[in-house]
């Protein structure tokens, strides 16, 4: 047996690139997004590692050389792939798929978090935003399935989801290598890895949280029209004071007197209470 196998290390996304270079990564992205075993895999460090890889300075600091080309388009194919394959199987087993003993590897609480990101932030944002969380983006595609997400609206949202979390930290990686090795030392850009990766994911979801705030702050806005209370409950005016618009018309006010005398006898008539 080879010596790179024997010392094969699956969490090691370094070591999984000097064993099996591009394969490792393709069957990663889609072990790691459509089947509950594969949660555990680096999904975000292999793809950093890999962009790093396929640049100019990947034999030094990896040791194997990746076309760059290749990744990008063959790399969210597997995710989208993956993804969809995890729907399907929710879709079509529903609970029954999670329903097995808590263990080292397997936890309900993993299932818990993936449902609490789809109810909360629901099924479009949901959907691209655990592409970037860990343990979340393997377990939501079955939850989405099993919760009643169509495939076809699935696989928009895992499209758009797999292209920006793929090629956007494999070309983070690819970009930053030189720069990395320079500052860091090729040696020690392992121990950077973590950090350059959150940096990457707290970039690439900001504009998603940004619309989730947008549009909480939009339905607490629209809770009061909704119960019947304007937005404008108070308003104020010229002098500082307040008024309250809704504070209750008199009904025993007597017409306006400067109406025409046909509209007074309507308005008369309105606030005559009915026998």
């Amino acid at each position: 047996m080879h010596a790179s196998t024997v010392a094969l290390n699956v969490l090691d996304p370094k070591s999984l690139l000097q064993s099996f270079g591009l394969a490792a990564v393709l069957v990663i992205m889609f072990v790691e997004t459509g089947l509950l075993i594969g949660f555990f895999f680096p999904g975000d460090s292999l793809l950093f590692l890999a962009g790093i890889a396929a640049s100019p300075v990947a034999t030094e600091v990896v040791g194997v050389r990746l076309p760059i080309v290749v990744l990008l388009v063959a790399v969210p194919l597997c995710a989208i792939a993956g993804a969809q394959v995890g729907h399907l199987l929710g879709a079509r087993y529903g609970r029954r798929l999670f329903a097995r003993p808590d263990s080292r590897v397997f936890k309900a609480e993993y299932v818990e978090r993936a449902e609490y990101y789809f109810t909360r932030y629901g099924p479009a944002k949901a959907v691209l935003l655990a592409r970037f969380i860990p343990v979340v983006r393997t377990f939501l595609n079955p939850v989405a399935g099993m919760l009643g997400m169509s495939a076809r609206r699935f696989l928009l949202y895992n499209v758009i989801g797999a292209v920006v979390w793929a090629d956007g930290i494999l070309l983070a990686g690819y970009l930053s290598a030189r720069k990395l090795r320079d500052t860091v030392g090729a040696a020690n850009i392992d121990k950077y890895l973590l950090p350059a990766i959150a940096v990457i994911v707290i970039v690439s979801v900001i504009p998603i949280l940004v619309e989730v705030l947008r549009n909480r702050r939009q339905r607490r806005r629209n809770q009061p029209a909704a119960r019947g209370v304007p937005a404008n409950h108070h308003a104020a005016v010229a002098d500082g004071t307040r008024v309250d618009r809704t504070a209750r018309v008199d009904r025993t006010a007597p017409a306006d007197r400067t109406a025409p005398p046909d509209v007074q006898t309507q308005a008369a008539r309105a606030w005559e209470p009915r026998q």
